[in-house]
């Protein structure tokens, strides 16, 4: 990384010696992971769906998976933008949702049983990377409530009201004009 940084630079230019800490926390680098997996899997979804029923015995789904695709983009769009938390929490709703679909496919008669206990896991697995992300980022970007801020001292007058009427009244042409700054003429 150092060396690229330094390969576009001009003679003159200082050098990259090392650089600094990631202004990224930990639950903000696992927000941007979860994103991009919440994309790459609504892509999949939306594309091969057939794929998908057919490996967990759900032939007959395929709408309801491309719908789950492109809701997975969405929440995948919202992990990686601003509003992450927004994000997070749509993908572990969406993770219950996607348990609640594949939980009938569990059923004794389904010859796909073994990947449908397979998909289960997983999915329970990525719903707890979800959660722990979605209540890291929250608690990391949220300001409690007892951190409301108290501006009732400031006048937002950088010397103080008082000095403002001063100076107000030293203007030229103000009723008491005295020997002040824009007095003078």
């Amino acid at each position: 990384m150092t060396y690229l940084s330094n390969i576009v630079r001009s003679p003159g230019d200082p050098k990259i010696i090392r650089s600094g800490p990631s202004s990224l926390g930990t639950a903000d680098r696992l927000a941007r992971a979860l994103g991009w997996f919440s994309i790459g899997l609504g892509l999949m979804e939306l594309i091969a769906p057939h794929r998908i029923t057919r490996t967990l015995g759900m032939e007959g789904q395929e709408s309801l998976i491309r719908a789950y695709g492109a809701r997975e983009i969405g929440s995948g769009i919202l992990s990686l933008s601003i509003d992450k938390q927004v994000g997070l929490w749509s993908r572990v709703a969406g993770d219950g949702l996607d348990v609640a679909t594949v939980m009938p496919a569990m059923r004794d008669d389904n010859p796909k049983r073994d990947n449908v206990g397979l998909a289960l896991a997983m999915l329970l697995g990525v719903m707890a990377l979800d959660v722990i992300a979605a209540q890291s980022v929250t608690s990391r970007h949220s300001r409690g409530s007892r951190q409301w801020r108290d501006y009732s001292d400031r006048s937002g007058f950088p010397r103080g009201i008082e000095s403002a009427r001063s100076q107000a009244h030293r203007r030229p042409g103000s009723r008491h004009e005295g020997p002040g700054i824009a007095a003078v003429h």
